[in-house]
């Protein structure tokens, strides 16, 4: 019995540890097999080809612009998202009437699938905004933006951070919570200005809330898929098709699943630099704080 009970904890994480490994480590272990091989997705058999697909991602530009956008995407969704974030979660920790209206009101757009906020968004720039164009005589925006090279980067943008802001501004509203008030009371009493406040005594508090909302907003912006496939399905000519994007035409458009695999192991890797990195750096301003 006393065998039992020292290894009974074990027994309890058996179960999440069983469904880990079936959907997490065995279609990980799965792909990065296939990214050895040349099947297409459809035949039975496949032949060993080591890393022949890996030297091909290097040499692919089509590989190399969908990176571009995907980097400059997930800068600009991570930059644009902690600042309008924080701009917003102050400015609603200063209301104090209806509180609770305002905060479920502005979490609406979280609960909607990215694919119906990515098709509603496409009628949206396709019909209504060419027609508002029109009657105000803006050639602009009297065309779809998203038929545009160099405009469609921003429609994709904005939809992103019309839906991801949601849930980083209520975290960083609740870390707001966090912050004594005795301190920002004792800084303003040494005659701290308003910024000084913010950034010596409000930031430190968030710095913890700040790594988060940076890994999720780095995570989103470098799978981005779901508002590209509804909106722009990567183009006008491929100036819009994300990594993401793209691992799923190789897959499933142009029956290229090794290469595909491939690209998402490659996909992965960066995800994971990315977030050490980013949790590393942030982790030493959080001590120093």
């Amino acid at each position: 019995m006393k065998t039992f009970n020292r290894y009974a904890h074990y027994l309890f994480t058996l179960p999440a540890l069983l469904l880990y490994a079936v959907f997490f480590l065995y279609p990980m272990v799965n792909g990065f097999l296939y990214s050895l091989s040349d099947w297409d997705g459809l035949s039975k058999t496949s032949h060993f080809i080591g890393v022949d697909n890996y030297v091909r991602l290097v040499q692919d530009d089509r590989i190399r612009n969908s990176l571009g956008f995907t980097f400059k995407y997930a800068l600009g969704l991570i930059v644009l998202t902690v600042v309008l974030a924080v701009v917003i979660a102050l400015l609603l920790n200063r209301v104090r009437r209806f509180q609770s209206f305002y905060r479920t009101t502005y979490f609406f757009p979280a609960v909607l699938s990215m694919i119906t906020v990515g098709l509603i968004f496409n009628q949206l720039f396709s019909q209504a905004l060419p027609a508002f164009g029109k009657a105000v005589g803006s050639d602009v925006l009297s065309r779809n933006l998203l038929s545009n090279p160099d405009l469609a980067f921003f429609g994709l943008l904005f939809v992103s951070l019309w839906q991801g802001l949601a849930i980083p501004t209520l975290l960083f509203l609740a870390a707001l919570q966090s912050v004594p008030k005795d301190l920002l009371e004792a800084a303003s009493l040494d005659g701290a200005t308003p910024w000084q406040r913010f950034r010596s005594v409000v930031i430190p508090f968030l710095i913890p809330t700040l790594n988060i909302v940076v890994i999720l907003s780095a995570k989103s912006g470098l799978t981005a898929f779901d508002y590209i496939m509804a909106m722009t399905g990567g183009g006008p000519g491929r100036t819009t098709e994300s990594v993401g994007l793209l691992v799923y035409n190789f897959a499933f458009q142009e029956f290229k699943f090794s290469y595909a695999s491939s690209l998402a192991i490659v996909l992965f890797v960066i995800i994971a630099i990315v977030s050490i990195v980013q949790i590393r750096s942030m982790s030493r301003l959080e001590v120093n704080a």
